[in-house]
């Protein structure tokens, strides 16, 4: 795994000669060795026309390739970190919320509706996430960040986790989500607890949240 967690908030990445990483822009903190940093604009593993549906999709972040020999130390407006492991599954997780990760993995889009149908879309729109997030597939570590910390929720067949919109993070696995609303018209539009929509995640996988409903 490249990737070593120093504190709540910093990571440690370690480098190979043929190895690259990408990061969000600005996430550089220190680095020790013969290391560059490339503002990246082709989208990643998955080309030209990966980062051609991100742009469209308005899911893209301001990214940086970094290549070399040696350790970069990465983190981001004193959010908390927190690193995934992917062994060739797919993680779901907000362009916003991506430090860094692994080059071995391939970017995509997903669109939102297609998993939970309109209710899908509809959770696209209460959380202010838009109507798609960003896929990452393969085998990797992706550092992500969050307010407050992170949990990992596993989840088992038959067995759904229910999440406050706000607080979901990202999600990797066989999962279907859908934006569920039982308490009435009144809170779907805002005029109740502020509970109304809760996000239920079901399948085999696991979900992350964050100990915050704040967004970053």
């Amino acid at each position: 795994m490249p990737f070593r967690e120093i504190n709540s908030k910093m990571v440690e990445a370690q480098l190979q000669p043929g190895r690259r990483l990408f990061a969000q822009r600005g996430a550089m903190l220190a680095y020790r060795g013969e290391v560059s940093f490339t503002p990246n604009s082709a989208g990643g593993r998955g080309g030209v026309m990966s980062m051609i549906g991100r742009r469209v999709a308005g899911e893209a972040a301001p990214l940086m390739t970094v290549d070399g020999s040696g350790t970069v130390l990465f983190g981001h407006g004193g959010h908390h970190v927190q690193v995934i492991e992917l062994g060739g599954d797919t993680l779901h997780v907000e362009a916003d919320r991506l430090l860094a990760f692994d080059g071995t993995l391939e970017q995509g889009t997903m669109f939102m509706g297609s998993q939970g149908g309109v209710m899908g879309m509809v959770r696209g729109q209460v959380t202010g996430q838009g109507l798609f997030t960003t896929t990452l597939t393969g085998h990797g570590a992706v550092a992500v960040m969050a307010h407050g910390g992170v949990i990992e929720v596993p989840l088992t067949p038959g067995r759904p986790v229910h999440v406050d919109p706000q607080a979901y993070v990202a999600h990797h696995g066989d999962v279907r989500n859908k934006l569920s609303a039982d308490l009435g018209w009144r809170d779907m539009v805002g005029r109740g607890s502020g509970e109304a929509f809760q996000l239920e995640l079901s399948g085999s996988g696991s979900v992350y949240v964050q100990a915050s409903e704040e967004k970053l």
